[in-house]
């Protein structure tokens, strides 16, 4: 097991700024994802780490070693790439023996720990085969095989699920998951995929143009966005912009004539700022609820049948659409597409914060009505 320290890390390629000021610790056995759109920086982080990237300023530490320059091949960092990167030519043995064969390993020690490591991934009958004989999700077995095999400090994984059908994603997810924490190794896996980052991650640390945003547990992160992106790129959430005053302990939110009322939260006092609603914390009635929150009257627009629950659009009165989902729609009241209907939601789930400028582009969008979640 290695802890990660990454200090003030800086990446320019040119004029481009890639990574910003990244600072950002991993403990030992920690499985960390880096998540975040196309372009944010992940995955130079991850390269830098490896040794495939030179670090333009600051320190990235292994066990307290610094790394900046030491060649990738004295980092024992084992490595999962998005397209596999398996040689053809080679068995599945000779793939996942090939790191063991340039560090000098005694042939039989070698053929013991490849043994062990395709039975680690479930591929112990698999070990004669080529490449052109495996699937997708094979092949990405033999990738973790071979990473996992030089007993590396630290195991690094980019991607490695996103060519994969969605089945497939969560059955090897899981699998990494479980492989990680019996070895207790320390891990950092890079991904645009939310649902992914939430279900494999200690930690998740949320990226976007080269700065880390936001980083905590997958609870925190969901429950407790600190920036109008976080809410949004975080699951699915009805993001609005609004004007809050305090009145009597109270937040009264103004988003585009919609008036609200919200919990009070630290540091926001009054003025500009950015809302979330998540679809789940809507509830959906014919009559408006007498419960004593929110309630916002207007027309259905569109439904989705999903089987578990029916998935939504409220367009209120004041003209905000709003995302919601009903579970169990056997048991619940479903309305049909132009029925008038009544959404409440209760001042707690409605999580809001100052806007911030990196806030703005989003809101803009918001106000124009294009989805952003």
């Amino acid at each position: 097991m290695a802890e990660i320290r990454i200090e003030h890390v800086e990446k320019r390629f040119g004029n481009v700024v890639a990574v910003h000021d990244l600072t950002l610790t991993i403990a030992q056995g920690e499985l960390v994802s880096l998540l975040g759109p196309s372009g944010c920086g992940k995955t130079t982080t991850l390269r830098m780490l490896a040794g495939l990237e030179s670090i333009t300023a600051g320190t990235m530490r292994i066990d307290g070693q610094v790394i900046n320059d030491l060649p990738p091949q004295d980092r024992n960092v084992g490595i999962v790439f998005q397209d596999y990167a398996i040689f053809q030519t080679m068995s599945v043995e000779r793939n996942v023996a090939y790191g063991l064969e340039v560090r000098r390993v005694p042939v039989d020690e070698r053929r013991r720990r490849v043994g062990e490591a395709l039975e680690l991934v479930g591929l112990e009958a698999l070990g004669k085969r080529m490449p052109s004989q495996l699937s997708g999700g094979q092949l990405q077995r033999v990738a973790l095989a071979r990473a996992l095999v030089i007993r590396p400090r630290v195991l690094l994984l980019d991607e490695p699920l996103s060519n994969l059908d969605a089945a497939l994603r969560q059955n090897l997810r899981k699998q990494i998951r479980t492989i990680q924490r019996e070895l207790g190794i320390t891990a950092i896996f890079v991904t645009h995929d939310q649902e992914e980052a939430m279900s494999i991650s200690d930690r998740i640390a949320v990226m976007n143009t080269a700065k880390m945003i936001q980083h905590g547990t997958p609870k925190e992160i969901y429950e407790g966005p600190r920036t109008a992106f976080v809410a949004a790129f975080i699951g699915k959430t009805n993001l609005l912009a609004a004007r809050a005053s305090v009145t009597a302990g109270e937040t009264r939110l103004d988003a585009g004539g919609l008036p609200l009322v919200a919990r009070s939260r630290d540091g926001v006092v009054s003025g500009e700022v950015w809302a979330s609603v998540r679809p789940q914390d809507l509830r959906i009635t014919a009559e408006p609820a007498a419960d004593g929150g929110n309630v916002i009257p207007g027309r259905v627009s569109y439904l989705e049948y999903l089987g578990s629950l029916v998935r939504g659009e409220l367009v209120s009165d004041a003209g905000t659409p709003f995302l919601f989902e009903v579970p169990n729609p056997q048991h619940a009241f479903v309305p049909g597409v132009g029925d008038r209907a009544y959404a409440s939601v209760a001042p707690q789930a409605i999580t809001f914060g100052r806007v911030e400028e990196e806030d703005r582009p989003i809101l803009e969008l918001v106000r124009q009505q294009v989805p952003v979640g």
